[in-house]
């Protein structure tokens, strides 16, 4: 904890309050929150930054694209857009932002990737458009409590659950750990590979799972082939590179490569950072880069870069995935 976060720990009480204080009034409907005649599925957190929203949107469009049309919505943080965009073949990462950009790229047109700051104005464009979407994903909104989402799925890492987490400005959470109420499923996520039974038992135990609130554990696995912009290779053959990261947490990417034998070099940013002229006269001076999928979005377009950049995709996997994939298409069906 460094030390802004501890000379600012009375005021935890003034947030906790505030945040507390918004939620009781949409509970209590004195606030409302305005709803649609579609299936709405929300991915949040409790805390912010890193808890791997973006690998479980494109989870859930994995598993729902074959039979309905899919739209994600995001805020499209630190794009240069205002007001609702929508994706297109001429979109460029600063019109979205590098998450819904990601998307795009990666699911093209059979995918409607639209960004709001105002959530309601994005799905009421959404459902507009001379062919909607049939499901519509909203990414990162479990604190955005305007809409209505019928489906919301909370997500907290591994390492740092929302119940060893305190509330803002010293802590990481966005508002009180009681807000995990609201959610229908929760996932830990970046979990080990091996958890044990007896573990997930524990972590299950410290939740405390609200009646019909189903808990999932999930874990992330790395490809052995890294990408780039014209061509693949295989990650053991990699060696003695320049690792960049912008990601709120990196250090599963880290830990993972250093297991597997790996020296480099690691160069580590802001999440979401913006990329400066300079930063890439001095990437451009490394032999070879590996990058994440999110920060090879923003890095891509630097034709210098384009013969050494390359990124690492990554995949999720969910403990009892059956269980959680019926819970998610029996929620679709139920409209």
């Amino acid at each position: 904890m460094n030390l802004l976060r501890k000379i600012l720990f009375p005021v935890i009480p003034i947030y906790w309050i505030i945040t507390w204080f918004r939620n009781l009034l949409y509970d209590s409907g004195i606030k409302t929150s305005t709803s649609f005649n579609l299936p709405i599925i929300c991915v949040g957190n409790l805390s912010v930054g890193g808890t791997g929203k973006t690998p479980m949107i494109e989870y859930l469009v994995n598993l729902l694209q074959d039979n309905y049309k899919v739209a994600t919505l995001s805020r499209g943080y630190k794009r240069k857009t205002k007001g609702f965009q929508m994706a297109s073949k001429t979109t460029k990462v600063e019109d979205l932002g590098d998450e819904p950009f990601q998307f795009y790229t990666k699911f093209g047109d059979t995918l409607q990737v639209a960004v709001d700051s105002n959530r309601v104005n994005g799905v009421s464009k959404l459902t507009n458009l001379k062919t909607p979407p049939e499901i519509i994903l909203l990414d990162d909104a479990f604190q955005h409590r305007k809409i209505k989402a019928g489906f919301k799925i909370l997500l907290t890492t591994y390492a740092n659950p929302f119940f060893k987490d305190i509330i803002l400005p010293t802590g990481d959470l966005r508002e009180p750990r009681m807000g995990y109420k609201r959610a229908n499923v929760i996932v830990v996520t970046k979990c080990p590979t091996d958890i044990s039974e007896s573990e997930k038992a524990k972590f299950i135990s410290r939740i405390k799972p609200q009646l019909g609130q189903k808990v999932f554990f999930s874990s992330i696995s790395y490809s052995k082939t890294i990408i780039s912009s014209g061509r693949e290779c295989n990650l053991s053959d990699l060696n003695n590179f320049t690792l960049i990261t912008g990601i709120a947490n990196p250090d599963t990417l880290v830990n993972y490569l250093r297991t597997e034998g790996k020296q480099f070099e690691h160069m580590l940013f802001p999440d979401h950072y913006e990329f400066s002229s300079q930063d890439v006269k001095d990437l451009n001076s490394k032999s070879l880069i590996l990058t994440t999928e999110k920060d090879f979005m923003r890095l891509k377009q630097y034709e210098a870069l384009e013969d050494k950049l390359f990124y690492l995709p990554i995949e999720v996997s969910i403990s009892e995935s059956e269980v959680f994939n019926k819970e998610v298409l029996d929620f679709v069906a139920s409209f």
